[in-house]
Order: C-alpha cells, then structure tokens, then sequence
C-alpha cells in the first residue's frame, strides 16, 4: 500500500489534524542506509517528524529538521518538502541497545537527552525561518511538540511510531500531529487529551491495518471530523550524477589535479539516500576542462 497522509480539521476549526502512515517509507531508509534497530527507530521518527512538518508548507517550499543530541546515534537530519517527499540519515546506523524500561525500543538513548532540534525552512524568501529548541526527552515526539510550542507558538501533540522486526527491517510506522487553533474551548481540550491517553502506540495500529483517517477518528471522534486532503508520501532524493559534478567543481583545479594524479578518479556518495557516484579520471579530466574554459 502506497504511504499517505491525511489533513483534516475537527471540533468546528478548533483543531488542525495530521496523521500519517510511512511504512514503506522508512522501510526504504533502512534498507538504504543498513540501520539496526534502535537507530532504525530514530531515524524513521525523525523522518515521520519531517512529513508531519512538511505537509504544512506549500508544493516546492522545503524544510531540514536538524537533531543533534549527545547519544551514540549522532547527528539526524531530514528533509521534507509540501509535496510530500522526504528523505533523511542517520550519522551511525549501527546502534543496536537493549530495550528500555518499558520493554521499547531506546530512541531516547540513540538520540541522547542533551542536545537540540533545530527546523529550517526554506519558503522561497531571502531569508530562511529557523527555529531551535533544547531536546526535552530524545524520544522525539515530545521534542517536536515542543519545538512547536515554542517556535512556533502552534500548543500541539505529536505522535511518531515505529515497529521494527527482530531482522531490524521495519513492520510498521505512522505517526499523527494535532494542533490547537485560537478560540479552542477546554471542553474541546479535555476531550482530546481524554483520547490521547487511551490511544495505542499508531504503528501497532497501522500493523493492525488502521488507515490514517481511523487513527485521527480514534483521536478526535468521526463525528468532529472533518477530512480535508489526502496526500502520497515517499522517501525520495533528487540527489544526481551532475549535483556531485558541480561540487567536485567547487573543489577547484588543483585539487581536481591532485585527486586525478593520486587516485585515478573520484566515488561520491550521497549522505541521504547511499547512492554512489563514480568519477572516471576522463571525467575528473572533463571538469578541469569546465572550470578552466569558464575563466
């Protein structure tokens, strides 16, 4: 089944709603980047995170969530456009901890408890939006509510959620934000958070066969909803050949000599989706060319 995600409001206006399956979304991140369990986890809440934010923004309009925390996961980072196309890394996929207190998954200690997340956005103006907030838990769900909160002054709960199996690869992911308008009444508030606390972990939910429009009834009541877009989701990178070719420019003519000279050639390797470049030295050659018939 395709990955989508649902936009809606409920109780009149009062509330904005998004929720979100994203299976074979991180499903495609893991296998890209070999992630084992526990960064698998992080990496693909931060990705649903990154959807979640990115749905608000218009068609071409982009965003990097930044999370810099001080656990052995390193630096996430993803971007997500209004689209919704997303794609992110994890600096060591390779972290495999023992499950937390709870019996979960430990993205709190991948993610570490120091640090922070940090969104940028890029809405097509001179200057790009950035807001940045301390991390509150390295769960990651409480950081990006809080984020919204304090950044964007937007009270709100975000929900991310990823099933991974005993192979590391991923059964099941979602995740839902639900944001609160000017004017919502406590009668509303009290209702919701009444729901929040009774609702099961959503990739459980998705493993079950939920659709996003049942959790967000789950969340708000089918009859306080009201659905208002459906929209495909999917990892994807626009990274190319040509991309890497004019970073390799950058690098300028001696260094392109030197590297030709020593190494023959030159393999480039995306950080977001794995995929690699290689660089023949007639290709190397060809830039030099580039750069010095520019001049």
């Amino acid at each position: 089944m395709t990955d989508y995600l649902i936009k809606a409001l409920a109780f009149d206006g009062q509330i904005r709603a998004f929720a979100v399956n994203a299976t074979e979304t991180v499903s495609e991140a893991q296998r890209r980047h070999d992630t084992w369990h526990s960064a698998s986890a992080a990496l693909g809440r931060s990705l649903v995170g990154g959807l979640l934010l990115g749905s608000q923004l218009k068609g071409e309009d982009k965003l990097t969530v930044k999370i810099e925390g001080n656990g052995p996961g390193g630096l996430i980072m993803v971007d997500a456009n209004g689209k919704g196309e997303v794609k992110g890394y994890i600096t060591n996929p390779h972290v495999a901890l023992p499950l937390n207190e709870k019996g979960k998954i430990d993205v709190r200690g991948v993610v570490g408890t120091e640090g922070s997340l940090t969104v940028i956005k890029d809405l097509g103006m001179k200057e790009p939006f950035s807001g940045q907030v301390p991390l509150v838990s390295g769960e990651l769900g409480e950081d990006f509510t809080y984020y919204l909160a304090n950044s964007e002054q937007v009270p709100s709960a975000v929900g991310l959620s990823v099933l991974v199996d005993t192979d590391d690869s991923i059964i099941a992911s979602g995740g839902f934000m639900i944001q609160v308008m000017p004017g919502a009444t406590e009668e509303t508030l009290d209702e919701i958070e009444r729901r929040l606390a009774e609702i099961p972990f959503v990739s459980r939910l998705i493993e079950q066969g939920e659709k996003p429009e049942e959790i967000l009834n789950r969340l708000l009541g089918e009859e306080n909803l009201q659905i208002l877009d459906k929209m495909d989701v999917g990892f994807n990178c626009h990274c190319s050949k040509e991309r890497f070719s004019g970073m390799l420019m950058t690098l300028g003519v001696a260094d392109l000599k030197e590297i030709i000279e020593e190494d023959h050639g030159a393999e480039t390797v995306c950080h977001f989706c794995n995929n690699k470049y290689h660089f023949s030295e007639d290709d190397l050659n060809e830039l030099v060319a580039e750069i010095e018939g520019s001049k």
